[in-house]
């Protein structure tokens, strides 16, 4: 024969199971709206660089993520054989570097030429461009026949290749085709992908621009110089970190 003891105990079990159940669930869900709520109020990532209005476009916003924080412009320790206010390239690191005074230079990363497009060696800016038309050159069209339609220029603006500015690269006073421009395809920045330019974000080379007057040197690193580079850089790098 049930006790009647046992019998109470025996009728509350189902009513202790709905209340622990029904306590479970409410303490997930309130855990869950923290979590929404935490997430719902995280600050947002600032972006890398911000929008810009210059002349008459807007340059828009460069979120964080969107390129490897090695390539925002930064000035760095920098051992250089080059005068300050020589631009030197180099295109293996992908990294434009303007030598400064006393062992530093600005770094800002670069796109450059992709497989067969690439060069190395030294030229001199000529002339320098804001907001610039961008012609094609004919081998260009040749390989691309829809860029015939600005053969006679792409007038100014985001779309525009050459971007917000451009230094226009001459050897023995005779233009090289190549530049130093911005582009609006921020992903493209260290990466081959030019027909032999060098690319800049549209924020790095306004500022680029600021710096270098006509008459500047540029030397364009080979792959043998680019890993002296290199090396001296580490070893820089090295030193710096030890003396802390």
């Amino acid at each position: 024969m049930t006790s009647p003891l046992a019998a109470l105990r025996a009728a509350a079990h189902p009513c202790l199971r709905a209340l622990c159940a029904s306590g479970l669930t409410a303490l997930l869900a309130a855990c869950n709206q923290a979590t929404l709520q935490q997430a719902s109020y995280a600050p947002p990532r600032q972006p890398q660089y911000p929008a810009l209005a210059d002349n008459a476009f807007k340059i828009p916003a460069i979120d964080a993520g969107t390129i490897d924080p090695k390539y925002v412009k930064q000035r760095v320790r920098y051992v250089a054989q080059h005068p300050p206010g020589t631009i030197v390239v180099d295109p293996y690191a992908r990294f434009l570097y303007l030598v400064q005074d006393g062992g530093f230079a600005m770094r800002y990363g670069v796109g450059v030429g992709r497989d067969g497009f690439g060069w190395s060696g030294t030229a001199d800016v000529r002339r320098k461009a804001q907001w610039p038309t961008w012609t094609p050159p004919s081998s260009m069209i040749a390989r691309q026949p829809e860029l015939k339609k600005y053969s006679a220029g792409m007038g100014a603006g985001i779309e525009n290749p050459l971007g917000a500015r451009a230094l226009y690269l001459f050897q023995n006073g005779k233009d090289t085709l190549f530049r130093i421009h911005g582009t609006n395809e921020p992903a493209s920045i260290g990466k081959n992908v030019s027909s032999g330019c060098i690319r800049l974000l549209n924020q790095d080379v306004i500022d680029l621009f600021d710096r270098v007057p006509v008459g500047s040197r540029v030397v364009v690193l080979s792959e043998q110089e680019a890993r002296a580079a290199s090396s001296m850089e580490a070893n820089l790098r090295t030193r710096a970190e030890v003396s802390r």
